[in-house]
């Protein structure tokens, strides 16, 4: 096999796969994640809209280089390129989106959704001189533009604009509710101003993150996406493991942490590996059902791996007031016990089934690869040194997405059409600005959600009710904060899902003694992992249409191989040490280690092998003996520890007597 990156695309996704599988995933991503499902414009309106998200991206370079506007008219502008291009690129009706034309009630409300952006970014010294002293005309520009930011959530989701329009009624209906929910009534132009005018609402953290940090981010992982990254992560995937005892599911481990690096989504992360993993690991003797759990678990673990983590963890930072560094370097750890968890059950799985690797002579050199395609990596290697240098995310980025062009540059160059470049950068900033439109709006949107909770101080409410379900008990709280994510984080995006616990159950966590970094974590640990918890897995589904297998049962599927995964936030609500948080050396070593032998434990329990295929006994002892080396603790280790030595004496034990019993039974004959 080549290790030609842009030479081996064509022939891997045709072999072991159906024809027609590219028509395939465009079908699955249109139907899976509602970004995806856009008008395919050509002609002028092609060109129109070019122009407007190209000049997004632009905008979004300049500021981040030569310094952000005040943040009124960051967000003001931010937001106008987003109105434009969502009522453009986004139909009325998402059904045959793909085909509809725009016509002229698109462009009237394209006009309206603007106008209020607009007139915020031009009267922002005068409208903050009169605070709360709104004229007619501001009270009317606000009306229009709250209902232009919910018109633009439907066109892309369905259930956050729901959520949204629900919150915007408790103020006139909250004095009518029982018990910690009531409040006394709020008048319709308080509404209005703290939802438009202040950067409590509309324009609040999260979309002044999008409108900043997040927007470069994603243009950097598109800039890295064209430029060939994503596929050289696959093929060094494929050098490392490809070889091993179930060789393609642990590509598919690798490769999604790779790409999940640079990517934000994981839909995107399953369909930009799963479309040749997939087929091969079917191909190599895997259920359909299997594979595609295994693509969907992977994939969804992206979102958690830095040093460009999912656009919730710039809002983290945010809200926390901490640098995005400090996220990453937490969530380090945590990243690497997940995906070893998926390692190790992949492996069982595979060993229990009998599943080999591929032949060594199939599989391309890591070392031409590393030493003909080394450049594409050096954008990430100047983000992160960047980053530790301590400077801003978004100088970083910036500088990210200059080598990342340079590197495109040399590409073109070394393939012999070196004056393509122009057009290529350009067509990548237009697809990168389309790209953070969900994100856009989803901030935008919450941010409906989030004014009316510091509005009205409903968020004391709802931490009361939190701490009441969980009955003071943090165990009991924890569960009722997971279930509250995989709910929530089923039918909206992950960031959005992550800002709204954020307000509401996170508070309780910390009340309750865990510390905030933990505290937030655990949510948004949660929220990336409910695109693979049934019934709205978006990850899974996407899976399930690429393998031609059943959805729902993927979603089980993917849920019960990222068991061992799940576990991994309670570890660092119980040893916060996990998070290297002002913790000796030595206490984040025996903890990580404790950790890592307790999640390979729990994978031996959920896959049913160990040593050897495992008894329910069997997989019960190393069940109790995960749960007491994770949740870190001298007595519980030692506990933990016995267990795991009682069935790894008990399947070595009888893997020595079944390998006895056909010698001594030659034996015996040869005697007689």
């Amino acid at each position: 096999m080549s290790d030609e990156g842009p030479t081996r695309e064509p022939e891997r996704r045709g072999e072991g796969t159906e024809e027609g599988l590219p028509q395939d995933v465009e079908r699955i991503l249109r139907e899976a994640e509602p970004e995806y499902n856009y008008r395919q414009l050509v002609g002028a309106w092609a060109s129109i809209t070019a122009v407007i998200a190209g000049a997004m991206a632009l905008f979004h370079l300049y500021t981040a280089r030569f310094g952000i506007l005040e943040a009124l008219r960051q967000r003001s502008a931010h937001l106008a390129f987003v109105m434009v291009l969502v009522y453009l690129l986004y139909p009325m009706r998402r059904k045959n989106a793909a085909t509809a034309p725009i016509r002229i009630v698109d462009l009237v409300m394209a006009a309206a959704a603007v106008a209020p952006m607009l007139y915020l970014f031009s009267n922002h010294t005068a409208l903050t001189l009169r605070a709360g002293d709104l004229t007619r005309l501001d009270l009317a520009v606000g009306i229009l533009g709250t209902l232009a930011v919910l018109e633009a959530g439907r066109r892309m989701m369905a259930v956050l604009p729901a959520i949204a329009l629900a919150s915007l009624l408790y103020p006139f209906v909250g004095q009518y509710l029982p018990g910690a929910l009531a409040i006394a009534r709020i008048s319709p132009q308080r509404v209005i101003e703290h939802m438009f005018f202040t950067t409590e609402g509309i324009f609040g953290i999260p979309v002044g993150v999008s409108a900043t940090f997040v927007f470069l981010f994603v243009l950097l992982g598109a800039f890295l996406e064209r430029t060939g990254l994503g596929q050289l992560f696959v093929d060094i995937a494929m050098a490392l493991a490809g070889w091993m005892t179930g060789g393609p599911a642990k590509v598919s481990v690798l490769s999604s942490a790779f790409i999940g690096t640079v990517s934000g989504s994981s839909v995107a992360n399953v369909v930009a590996d799963g479309v040749f993993n997939i087929p091969l690991m079917k191909k190599l003797g895997y259920a359909p059902r299997f594979a595609a759990g295994v693509e969907a678990a992977t994939s969804v673990g992206g979102q958690l791996v830095p040093p460009v983590m999912g656009a919730a963890a710039f809002v983290m930072a945010e809200f926390l007031g901490r640098p995005y560094l400090d996220i990453a370097k937490a969530a380090a750890i945590p990243a690497v016990l997940y995906y070893l968890s998926l390692a190790f059950i992949i492996h069982f799985e595979a060993k229990r089934l009998g599943l080999a690797g591929l032949p060594r002579d199939q599989l391309p050199s890591i070392w031409r690869i590393l030493t003909r395609r080394f450049y594409l990596v050096l954008p990430l290697v100047v983000l992160v040194g960047f980053l530790l240098r301590g400077d801003s995310p978004m100088r970083a980025a910036f500088w990210g997405i200059m080598w990342a062009a340079g590197a495109h540059i040399i590409t073109c160059a070394l393939e012999r059409r070196l004056w393509s470049w122009p057009a290529d950068i350009w067509s990548t900033l237009v697809y990168g600005a389309r790209l953070a439109l969900s994100v856009a709006v989803a901030t935008a949107v919450v941010g409906i959600f989030i004014g009316i909770m510091t509005l009205s101080g409903l968020g004391l409410a709802f931490v009361s009710i939190t701490v009441k379900l969980g009955a003071g008990n943090l165990f009991l709280t924890l569960i009722w904060v997971m279930i509250a994510c995989t709910i929530i984080g089923s039918g909206i995006p992950t960031t959005a899902t992550y800002i709204i616990l954020a307000a509401i159950a996170a508070p309780a966590l910390i009340q309750l003694g865990v510390p905030p970094l933990a505290a937030h974590l655990f949510i948004f640990y949660f929220g990336v992992i409910a695109d693979i918890t049934p019934p709205d897995a978006l990850a899974a589904y996407a899976a399930a249409g690429i393998a031609k297998t059943d959805p729902f049962a993927t979603g089980w599927t993917a849920t019960r191989l990222a068991l061992a995964g799940i576990v991994v936030p309670f570890v660092f609500v119980y040893s916060p040490t996990i998070l290297l948080q002002g913790s000796s050396l030595q206490e984040i070593v025996v903890t990580t280690v404790t950790a890592v032998v307790g999640v390979v434990a729990l994978a031996g329990g959920v896959s049913g092998y160990f040593f050897a295929t495992a008894t329910w006994l069997e997989r019960g002892l190393l069940a109790g003996g995960a749960l007491t080396l994770i949740f870190h603790d001298v007595r519980a280790d030692a506990v933990g520890v016995a267990l795991l030595a009682a069935v790894t004496a008990m399947q070595i034990g009888r893997r020595a007597r079944a390998r006895a019993a056909p010698r001594m039974a030659t034996g015996g004959g040869g005697g007689a």
